[in-house]
């Protein structure tokens, strides 16, 4: 039987630090410094590699990206990627070091502390970059637009228009004209960044459009864009940055993931929840976030949105529908509760991201959601096994005995699909 030995990777742009955990008690040692290409990650292997030795490898997460992931795993070696957020640390270590972090890899993996990331392939990877690619873009034209905004008010230019941007505006900015050539080709020049960062954002958004025919997710991209707020820049973000979906055991998982569960700070009897804890991953959570807005208004197909469910199957279309039933109705109760918008919003996001949840185990595995209904039906009937009935009339006050009945199967089923945790 082989050996294992743990090998953890302090990875930087020229350079990386190993460290080494053999299987046992026994304590991690550094190994030493190699360059930080991968023919110096293979010639280390070469000095490593045991026929009587299994060599298992870690690095965080980080600006280097997945190649020497996907290099170690093309060789056949064991590979693994962690969060460096949820990397096990004493409160009182002040001290951090290159050779402090690979010692500290090396024995956590040994001892199965590290929690490893999705790495998603090389294809996934590159529409994950078009789509950060057209966030930014869209972030760099809303900042031009600010600029020329504040220029002209300093100078005590105001748009009375309805629309800002519109072609009316557009044409308002043609019309003016400074007093002072220095200002006016300042202004000139904001004016053009704002035309350049539009046409890139509108070539950015075609090439998403054509990169999502020929992608593999494609399916699974059409069938959330059955969900109202949901268009293909939505969609294509969700999946994008996530990944597959269906890795995700519940939609309570996948709501974590997305950091739009409460906080919380409880001891004792004491509980205190705050706010969403806004871990993971920003870029999904501000697409829900935006898509929630959208259920404020009542249920209704529109005919975009009958547009983008014509292909798709009736369980698909049915939990679009239901996603807008049950959220307009949470919308109505929370704003009825005088509940702040920011928190109806928030709220409203984490339950569609149940949804979401369902609609792509739906399209890719559905055994899970089949199984996930079994089991909420299961668990109404433990919570609720009898109900106590009223006592007759006949029988004297405070002598009655309490009459349980058994509620049948239907019983159970309604209140499981009422209480919506199925995709909640």
């Amino acid at each position: 039987m082989k050996k294992v030995l743990y090998v953890g990777l302090d990875v930087h742009k020229e350079s990386i630090v190993v460290a080494t955990a053999p299987q046992g008690d026994t304590e991690a040692q550094l190994y030493g410094r190699i360059g930080g290409t991968l023919d110096a990650l293979d010639k280390l292997i070469k000095k490593m590699d045991k026929p009587d030795l299994e060599l298992r490898f870690v690095y965080e997460a980080g600006p280097c990206g997945y190649v020497i992931y996907r290099h170690l795993k093309k060789r056949g070696y064991m590979c693994q990627v962690t969060a460096p957020s949820l990397i096990p640390t004493k409160a009182s270590d002040r001290v951090k070091t290159d050779r402090r972090d690979a010692r500290q890899l090396a024995r956590l993996f040994r001892a199965g502390e590290l929690t490893a990331i999705y790495v998603p392939d090389e294809e996934d990877e590159a529409v994950r970059d078009l789509v950060r690619a057209r966030d930014r873009a869209m972030v760099d034209q809303r900042k031009a637009r600010q600029r020329l905004k504040g220029f002209l008010l300093r100078l005590g230019y105001r748009y009375s228009g309805r629309g800002n941007w519109s072609p009316e505006h557009l044409r308002y900015l043609a019309d003016i004209k400074l007093s002072h050539a220095a200002q006016q080709i300042a202004f000139q020049e904001y004016l053009e960044a704002i035309t350049v960062a539009t046409e890139r954002l509108e070539r950015l958004t075609k090439a998403m459009e054509a990169a999502l025919a020929t992608w593999k997710r494609e399916p699974v991209v059409r069938a959330i864009m059955s969900l109202r707020g949901v268009a293909l820049i939505n969609g294509m973000t969700l999946i994008a940055e996530a990944g597959d979906l269906t890795r995700f055991d519940s939609p309570s998982q996948l709501m974590s993931y997305f950091g739009l569960t409460p906080s919380e700070y409880s001891s004792g009897d004491k509980r205190v929840q705050g706010g969403i804890t806004k871990a993971g991953n920003g870029a999904c959570r501000r697409a829900l976030v935006e898509a929630a807005h959208q259920y404020r208004i009542p249920p209704r197909v529109s005919p975009a949105m009958q547009k983008r469910q014509e292909d798709q199957s009736k369980e698909v279309r049915a939990i679009a529908l239901k996603a807008q039933q049950r959220l307009h109705s949470r919308y109505r109760l929370l704003t009825a509760r005088q509940k702040k918008p920011v928190i109806v919003v928030a709220a409203l996001a984490r339950e569609l991201c149940g949804f979401v949840w369902a609609i792509v185990c739906q399209v890719s595995a559905p055994g899970k959601v089949q199984t996930r209904e079994k089991g909420t039906v299961k668990e109404a009937k433990a919570a609720v096994l009898t109900t106590p009935t009223k006592a007759t009339k006949s029988t004297p006050a405070g002598t009655a005995k309490k009459k349980y009945q058994l509620n049948s199967e239907n019983t159970f089923k309604k209140q499981a699909a009422n209480t919506g945790a199925i995709h909640e």
